[in-house]
Formats: C-alpha cells, structure tokens, sequence
C-alpha cells in the first residue's frame, strides 16, 4: 500500500481529515471524479483549510449513507 492508502485505510485511527486524494480513495473514487464532484456540488461535505480542501471522515461516511439503494429503480427517483 502506498503512503495515501495506508493513511484512508487507517484513517479511523488518525487525523479525520483526509485530502482529497485519500478520501477518493476511501470511497472508492477516482481523485478525478470527487473533484468533478465538488465542482458540480454532487459529491461529499469538504472544508478548506487555507489552500487544502480537506474531507472529514464522518462526512464522506454521511453522504455514502445518503446514496443506499434498496433496487436499481430507486436510483431514478433522484
């Protein structure tokens, strides 16, 4: 494991701020995507500290709750 997946596997135990980077990779995301996330506003809760966008941990938890499915059909109510 690379430095930025050990420090999103682990992140529980650490810092619960992870950068985007490692909170694309905590969710399964690529880096790409969660920024394109952002820029629309479709993607998780992020804070700026200074110049570094930073992701809490409770709420990438929070917003991958927020997009559970029960069937495929639901997914088109949104």
């Amino acid at each position: 494991m690379t430095d930025d997946n050990t420090r999103a596997a682990e992140a529980r135990k650490g810092s619960p701020f992870l950068s985007t980077r490692e909170a694309a990779y905590y969710l399964g995301l690529s880096f790409r995507t969660l920024e394109k996330m952002r820029f629309t506003g479709n993607g998780p809760r992020f804070r700026k500290h200074g110049r570094y966008v930073r992701y809490h941990i409770a709420d990438l938890d929070a917003w991958s709750e927020g997009r559970r499915h029960h069937s495929t059909s639901e997914t088109e109510e949104r």
